[in-house]
């Protein structure tokens, strides 16, 4: 549990070209206080960070200035190579819009200068014939655009040059991706570089103000000429299938937004654009230059996207508010969705199709909008009963369990909007007397509850109409969802629909209460299902109920805690089981005491009990834990140990009370024989040392802050080193019990289970380093006994055991066990190698954990040779073959330890005679533990 590292942020510095940098030079004054010397003494730094706190300098600094100086050719100077700066930087690199932030606020007698500066160095931007630099001038026009005063009048003041450069750019650009066609690499950067061009068009008649009136007053100026190009280019795009569908999409909205910007009068573009949506369009009646910029528009074979995408841009980019457009305006609605119906039965692609589930979400917006003033006549087409909002929902029941899971939530969308344009549309103000509405529920009701649609459908309707006309309905309604969250695809949809239900049912239930009597239907209507479930549900549906709807349900009333363990203590305490549920449930049962116990669990670990203490003085008594601690289902007793060891806070105490019960909890439940549950409970003790460790870091603090005599912490009720101490002595009690459970001829489990929690001690509680402080270190508590205890560990015929008792061993110090005995050293040594040679495959894995724990020891080196001399004095004149190899095998461990880097060659080929001749499983362990051991050094 340690915290997380910050990652640092990473700013690319800022350059200037030489000309740049010797100007500031020069213009430097001595004192270094003016502009020129803090621009200077910034681009001199390699750190954009530091860079950062020299920019925001500038203005601080101009605003000290003679208000006269904006006459002074060197802050003039200063300024344009600040304009430099700026467009010279990266559109992802923090610096610029620092930049842009600070020269926000340059003091007004300093704004014509600015703005000169950034129009030069604009112009000379423009004026670039690299096609492969086009892409850093259109970033640097929308950047100017983007809260930047000084970049926006600029460009303003280029409006021609900037419309003539995204005119050529994207033509060029355009060019090049065709010769380059086959080429993905390529065309992909360079589709990308005509999407940036098509966005920033865009943008730039947003974004400056009275574009029609200031610029477009004759259709001769080239701003006029410029905008006919561009136009013509979109409509080039939008129509072109071979582009990526994102550029034939804003290419849409493009076309729309030119169109509303060049067409007059204004109030004949909803008729102009319906004309282009039915493929109805009169060219005897419309503008020369619309038709040669738009003729492929015109035309009765227009592509399925075309019109997808033409139907998105007009409902992007027309003003839908207020009704502004008028009748005109509500008839191309009624278009545009028909339109899209047409294309729904025709679409087949699934990109295509998401754009459309998109754009018919985009168009009931739209008429939500439209509605709030509209004529009767529009109220009629879009009520519930109409056939449009009936083609609608037809659409969502086809889609809502589509495989798209974008997709699927648009027809979420549609829905709820259909339920807010039928309410604005409607002429009956009752609920009641609404039959679209309550046909709507019945038929979402009898559906059945493996359609996953439905779920999201009535969330929508239960916050339109309330959840008490849906209980109304069905007021077995809680239940039923409740049984179906034993299929795990159904889960999150269920958990969902019943947070939506019981929410609304509940600030139903508090607005029309006079007294908090209201609570109580609330749970029996939510809280008794869910506490049948946890009593006699399935495992999967305790489960899944547990994870998902037990956790909101108590985040939305975390005092219904006291309601459920009061009726679960009350079932488990009728032997019988007859009040309420089953008792205290069997092997196969969880029971009441099952329910009781993930109850308490889920509150605590979502932090509805603000401590344990209170938990147990108040809820639940210390037999019941303890029956839960012991109790035959496992799961039972997984619950019950989560509830002592889990906590939402790292470094809350652990009570007095919670270290018994993790004590008797030990001595009964070493030896489970199921592996997930042995899993299980060393991960909730890991987690139980965690907080230990944690919430000791915040004792001796608090410890240290009453020596100083400062306020007293509210942490503990005791004193900071009463705690610590117990948590010694916890530690000391908890790590003997488990060396106990290593005794000789224990079972693998329970060896198993006992090495494992004793690796998460010595993992948890390390060795200090400086001046840290740790409550505890199993080390300490490692005398001969306990390691000869680990030794003879590696003699088990379970290699897993095995490799936990060497793992401990090596988180121990190497001077926990110091080898005083040569003797004895010697003896471990000559077991080992004899073991090495067994035919046993087990001796030999004991081999070679023994032999790599003498490695880890650095023992074995000067073992090697005592050993070699007795076998050569005892081998005498006899066989010198065996004892050749037997000394060529002994020797590649000590090359390899020793790493005599001359001598690796010759000890392999050493090896290949040894492993000719010999069973040398043990000692290939042994080698390999040793190249790892030379990996660490």
């Amino acid at each position: 549990m340690g915290i997380k590292k910050k990652k640092e942020m990473q700013v690319t510095a800022l350059t200037i070209c030489h000309q740049d940098l010797e100007t500031l030079r020069s213009l430097a004054d001595v004192e270094g206080k003016n502009l020129a010397s803090l621009l200077l003494r910034c681009v001199q730094l390699t750190d954009g960070v530091s860079q950062i706190r020299y920019v925001k300098q500038i203005v601080p600094l101009l605003e000290k200035a003679d208000k006269n100086g904006a006459c002074d050719p060197a802050i003039r100077s200063c300024l344009d190579i600040l304009a430099g700066i700026y467009l010279s930087l990266s559109v992802k690199n923090p610096l610029k819009k620092v930049l842009a932030s600070s020269l926000n606020g340059l003091p007004e007698c300093f704004l014509t200068e600015a703005i000169q500066s950034f129009t030069s160095r604009l112009q000379e931007e423009l004026n670039t014939t690299d096609l492969y630099a086009y892409r850093k001038v259109t970033d640097n026009i929308s950047s100017c655009m983007e809260n930047f005063d000084l970049g926006k009048a600029g460009v303003n003041n280029l409006l021609k040059n900037v419309l003539h450069f995204l005119q050529k750019s994207l033509i060029e650009i355009s060019e090049e991706n065709r010769k380059f066609a086959g080429n993905h690499i390529v065309q992909t950067q360079l589709m990308n570089d005509l999407l940036v061009g098509t966005r920033v068009s865009v943008m730039l008649v947003q974004k400056i103000q009275d574009f029609q009136r200031i610029h477009l007053k004759t259709s001769s100026s080239p701003t006029w000429q410029s905008m006919c190009g561009l136009l013509s280019i979109f409509t080039k795009f939008l129509s072109d299938d071979d582009l990526l569908q994102t550029i034939q999409s804003t290419s849409g909205l493009a076309v729309i937004l030119f169109i509303k910007a060049m067409f007059h009068p204004p109030e004949k573009i909803p008729d102009l654009i319906s004309s282009l949506l039915l493929r109805s369009v009169d060219c005897t009646s419309i503008p020369d230059w619309f038709l040669n910029c738009c003729r492929r528009l015109c035309c009765t074979d227009v592509s399925h996207s075309t019109l997808l995408f033409l139907c998105q841009g007009t409902l992007t980019m027309l003003d839908w508010q207020n009704g502004n457009m008028g009748l005109s305006g509500e008839a191309l609605l009624l278009n545009i969705v028909h339109a899209l119906f047409t294309l729904s039965s025709q679409i087949k692609e699934s990109t295509l199709e998401l754009f459309l589930s998109r754009i018919l979400a985009s168009w009931t917006n739209s008429a939500i909008h439209v509605l709030e003033s509209s004529s009767p006549s529009l109220k009629d087409n879009l009520n519930g009963n109409s056939s449009i909002v009936q083609r609608l929902l037809e659409y969502v029941y086809t889609h809502w369990e589509h495989p798209l899971d974008a997709l699927r939530h648009q027809t979420k969308i549609i829905f709820r909007n259909i339920l807010q344009m039928h309410r604005l549309a409607k002429e009956s103000p009752g609920l009641a007397a609404d039959r679209f509405i309550c046909d709507l529920a019945e038929s979402l009701l009898r559906l059945e509850w493996h359609v996953k649609g439905k779920y999201a459908c009535l969330g929508c309707l239960v916050d339109y109409i309330g959840i008490g006309h849906i209980l109304a309905l069905a007021k077995t309604i809680p239940s039923q969802i409740l049984e179906v969250m034993g299929d795990q695809s159904l889960v999150p949809y269920a958990s969902d629909l019943l947070e939506t239900m019981f929410r609304n049912h509940k600030s139903h239930l508090k607005s029309q209460a006079v007294d908090s009597t209201w609570i109580d239907e609330w749970h029996e209507t939510w809280v008794s299902p869910l506490l049948f479930i946890l009593c006699e549900g399935n495992l999967d549906q305790k489960s899944y109920v547990i994870d998902y709807y037990l956790p909101k349900l108590l985040n939305c009333s975390p005092e219904s805690l006291s309601y459920m363990v009061k009726i679960l203590q009350t079932s488990a305490d009728a032997k019988t089981g007859q009040q309420f549920f089953p008792s205290l449930g069997s092997y196969n049962s969880r029971g009441a005491l099952g329910a009781l116990m993930a109850c308490l669990r889920t509150a605590r670990a979502h932090g509805h009990l603000q401590s344990a203490t209170d938990a147990w003085r108040n809820l639940v008594s210390s037999a019941r834990i303890k029956q839960g601690l012991i109790h035959q289902h496992c799961q039972v007793r997984i619950d019950t140990l989560g509830l002592l060891c889990e906590s939402n806070r790292s470094t809350e105490v652990v009570s007095t009370e919670e270290m018994q019960w993790i004590q008797f909890f030990i001595t009964y439940n070493l030896n489970s024989q199921s592996p997930g549950v042995r899993q299980q409970i060393c991960s909730l003790l890991k987690k139980l040392f965690c907080r230990i460790q944690e919430s000791s870091q915040v004792l001796y603090k608090l410890e240290q802050s009453r020596a100083k005599h400062e306020p007293e912490n509210e942490l503990t009720k005791q004193h900071p080193s009463v705690s610590l101490q117990q948590y010694k002595n916890f530690m000391s009690s908890l790590c003997s019990r488990l060396f106990e459970a290593l005794f000789p001829g224990s079972s693998y489990p329970t060896r198993f289970s006992a090495l494992t929690i004793l690796g998460s001690i010595a993992e948890v509680f390390p060795i200090p380093e400086g001046q840290v402080q740790t409550v505890y270190q199993l080390s300490h508590d490692i005398d001969v006994g306990r390691f000869q205890t680990l030794m003879e560990c590696f003699t088990s015929t379970f290699e897993e055991v095995k490799i936990l008792a060497f793992d401990l061993l090596m988180k121990l110090p190497k001077t926990v066990v110091q080898f005083q005995d040569s003797e004895k050293l010697r003896g471990l040594f000559e077991a080992a190698l004899e073991l090495s040679s067994s035919t046993k495959p087990y001796d030999c894995v004991t081999a070679s954990y023994l032999l790599n724990f003498l490695i880890w020891q650095d023992a074995l080196p000067s073992s090697l040779f005592a050993y070699l001399k007795t076998q050569q004095a005892a081998c005498g004149d006899g066989d010198k073959s065996a004892i050749v190899v037997e000394r060529n095998t002994l020797m590649v461990i000590q090359c390899l330890l020793e790493n005599l880097e001359e001598e690796v060659a010759q000890a392999e080929n050493s090896l290949l005679q040894a492993a000719a001749s010999f069973p040398l499983y043990g000692r290939v362990h042994c080698i390999t533990g040793a190249l790892q051991r030379l990996s660490l050094k």
